[in-house]
């Protein structure tokens, strides 16, 4: 996997992925949300981490010598 982009999702790089989704976990523990934005931030949250996965996974592909 060289690229980490998802085909349904802008292109976020690593680091605004990350920054985006700590914005979301701050809001989720702040409270004061409606169950409807709790569950959407929450869905948001796990597009991002997947995003972030993404990216690190490609990452470690590149820094791990091809078994021989």
């Amino acid at each position: 996997m060289s690229d980490p982009k998802s085909e349904t999702a802008p292109a976020l790089t690593y680091e605004q992925a990350r920054a985006e989704l700590a914005t979301v976990v701050e809001r989720l523990e702040s409270g004061g949300s409606t169950l409807e934005e709790s569950l959407a931030l929450w869905e948001r949250g796990e597009e991002l981490a997947a995003i972030c996965q993404r990216w690190l996974d490609a990452a470690r592909a590149r820094l791990t010598p091809p078994e021989s």
